[in-house]
């Protein structure tokens, strides 16, 4: 039988081409009382600006990485984070951004809001160009956990391996600036790094998945692709998320508007909300 991670692995393979494709020929593809008066506050001081944190060294990171050959290809390698402890759900969603991702579903997000559930949304740098409104409201939702879902949307690689027909990260320095640069545009935009990391299609070799580790942040991965790419219909979403084990980590869409990934999640959200699931961002358990 067809294991359940390659048939996840197979449903990623339609959001990589959902997220690179345009909308309109989209292929399938890869969180009291008063008391006593207190003493008057003391004079208030202007705050001292945010110092985002150092980025490593690249020069040091890429000396460490050179000549390292990798033996593993894929989404779940070691070191890829596809669960969450104690029984929860975490909801990831996906905006990868360039031709054809560029888009925002804000009636998804809405039900998110309406619901109050938490979800984290990873956020390619091209897609944070294109969407400069609706990233100032998230960032400033404290429902939403914002990730890094990479500069350019490639997979991680140190050897140039593709996925899904998406040319990977070519060696250690083409994947290192891809983790760096978006990471770098949200911690200036945020005033905070980002804590996870998910690359263009979730694929990785074992290299890449260490040189994340460099910048502090962790891989993300999935145990349950609940849109198929922004392929599903909203009975398919719907169906699939519902089914859901406890502890997965699912990954969906939100840059596709005209999908079936909005609508499958008003319909299956407020049953797992009566039922007593719950959700976490991915920092709340991880």
């Amino acid at each position: 039988m067809v294991g359940r991670r390659t048939v996840l692995a197979a449903a990623l393979g339609l959001a990589a081409a959902a997220c690179a494709a345009p909308a309109a020929r989209r292929v399938p593809d890869a969180p009291s009382a008063p008391g006593a008066p207190s003493a008057p506050p003391a004079p208030s001081r202007s705050p001292s600006p945010v110092r985002p944190p150092a980025q490593p060294d690249r020069e040091q990171v890429l000396a460490r990485y050179a000549g390292r050959v990798p033996q593993q290809w894929g989404t779940d390698l070691p070191g890829v984070v596809a669960t969450v402890p104690g029984g929860a759900l975490a909801l990831t969603f996906d905006a990868c951004g360039g031709p054809g991702g560029d888009g925002y579903d804000a009636a998804l997000i809405g039900t998110l809001r309406r619901l109050a559930v938490p979800a984290t949304l990873f956020l390619n740098a091209r897609w944070v160009d294109a969407n400069p409104g609706p990233f100032a409201e998230l960032a400033a939702d404290p429902l939403f956990e914002l990730g890094n879902h990479g500069t350019a949307h490639r997979p991680l690689s140190v050897t140039g391996r593709s996925a899904y027909g998406i040319t990977g990260t070519a060696d250690p320095a083409a994947a290192y600036e891809e983790v760096a640069g978006n990471r770098a545009k949200l911690t200036a935009l945020l005033g905070r790094a980002p804590g996870w990391f998910r690359s263009g299609t979730a694929h990785y070799d074992e290299v890449a998945v260490a040189l994340v580790g460099e910048s502090g942040e962790r891989v993300a991965g999935f145990a349950v692709n609940g849109d198929g790419g922004a392929t599903f219909t909203p009975g398919q979403v719907a169906a699939t998320v519902a089914a859901a084990p406890p502890g997965s980590i699912v990954i969906s869409h939100f840059n596709h508007p005209d999908a079936g990934t909005g609508a499958g999640y008003a319909q299956v959200l407020p049953r797992l909300v009566d039922a007593g699931r719950h959700f976490v961002r991915l920092s709340d358990r991880a």
